[in-house]
């Protein structure tokens, strides 16, 4: 079985706003694009229109409609990937040594040449965060992008996760959660981020923010004097298509 390293300062994870993802799922088309350049969209890798369609997501999102004990139902949209664990079960159960933890930034990889898709790992992941490649006959999971964030080719920007930089309700967040100084330990300080099933005793890396309580329905009134019309007469194009509308029998 695989020990796990001596926990290390460096804490590199996601903090991700449940009260900012529209569940677009960029952040899963972005993941499947960079680590399987495939279709460009979440897409099965074999046969996607097919009768059998297989494929391996990394990242996914669901998508929850919750009623709290006050205020409005809300549509909570989830995203869910590997937690980097400090304490990863994944890791401690794997007979062979390819699931891993690596000491230097704490992040949870899978050397595919030593993984015999026993499926072990799977099982010990108390959140569903890893996959058989049916393809390949490995597991996968997040690699928080490691080829990414690390690679002096690309711009600094770039030098995040894939699903962080395409997020465009800015709901990802990617940082050292083991520097208390660092973006996302203060965000998740000021917004009591969370860890996903405590109870585990996993301690994942990665937080989620609560989303914000609403306190009533929206008023969709308010867009009722932008949808009068504007003339009771079409004008221009519309006005000349409606009159030969008009004209022609049983136009009227």
């Amino acid at each position: 079985m695989t020990q796990l390293p001596p926990p290390s300062s460096v804490k590199l994870g996601l903090v991700i706003d449940l009260d900012t993802c529209v569940g677009c799922h960029a952040c899963v088309v972005s993941c499947k694009g960079w680590n399987t350049e495939n279709y460009g969209a979440p897409l099965a890798d074999e046969d996607p229109y097919g009768a059998d369609p297989v494929g391996t997501f990394l990242n996914r999102v669901h998508s929850y409609e919750i009623q709290p004990d006050e205020g409005a139902a809300q549509l909570v949209h989830f995203p869910k990937s590997c937690l980097h664990c400090e304490d990863a079960p994944c890791v401690t159960v794997c007979p062979t040594g390819a699931s891993y933890k690596r000491a230097e930034d704490g992040i949870v990889l899978v050397n595919e040449s030593d993984c015999i898709g026993c499926g072990l790992c799977a099982w010990a992941c108390p959140y569903g965060a890893r996959e058989m490649d049916v393809a390949e006959k490995v597991m996968k999971k997040c690699t928080l992008c490691v080829d990414r964030i690390y690679n002096e080719n690309l711009p600094e920007e770039d030098r995040v996760p894939a699903c962080v930089r395409t997020c465009p309700a800015g709901a990802r967040h990617f940082g050292d959660l083991g520097d208390p100084d660092s973006d996302v330990s203060q965000l998740v300080a000021e917004r009591g981020g969370l860890d996903l099933m405590p109870e585990q005793g996993t301690k994942p890396v990665n937080k989620y923010l609560p989303p914000r309580p609403r306190d009533k329905a929206p008023e969709y009134d308010i867009l009722a004097p932008y949808l009068e019309p504007v003339t009771d007469t079409p004008k221009g194009f519309v006005g000349w298509l409606d009159r030969a509308l008009s004209a022609l029998p049983g136009g009227e």
